[in-house]
Order: structure tokens, then sequence, then C-alpha cells
């Protein structure tokens, strides 16, 4: 079974993953843009991944990116 999952999502969304993910046992990770670097998704997370600019092209949008933290961070599953 997997032990970590990053979500690549923010908001209620990714909150609601975390919540269950939690009750699974899991270590859960968050992505976030300059721009969510507050978010509740950020706070809610074990741990958070900066992905770049507030561009959601440049961020979330950003395979290139979110691939490169679910490495960083040692994701399992995202």
């Amino acid at each position: 079974m997997i032990e970590s999952l990053l979500v690549a999502n923010r908001g209620e969304i990714a909150c609601r993953i975390f919540r269950t993910a939690r009750r699974l046992g899991l270590r859960t990770i968050a992505v976030f843009s300059d721009a969510d670097a507050a978010a509740r998704h950020v706070r809610e997370a074990d741990e958070a991944v900066h992905i770049g600019p507030a561009a959601a092209r440049e961020s979330y949008l950003n395979i290139a990116r979110i691939i490169e933290a679910a490495r960083a961070s040692g994701a399992q599953a995202v």
C-alpha cells in the first residue's frame, strides 16, 4: 500500500482528499503557487511544495512541475 499522496489540486477538493487520505493513514502533500502560499489546503497538508508563479499554466497546469514536486517530496502517488 502507498504511504504518501500528492494532491495536484487546491481548495476544498484538496482538503476533502486530505481528510480521507489521513483516515487511511497516508502522509499528504499539497502543491501551491505564489498566489496560494497561505491557502487552507497548504495549511492542512502534512507537507507542501511550491510549484511556481500564480498563473495556473505556469504552476498547476505545468505537468513537469507537478512531477518534480512528486519526486522531491517522495510522494508514492499523485
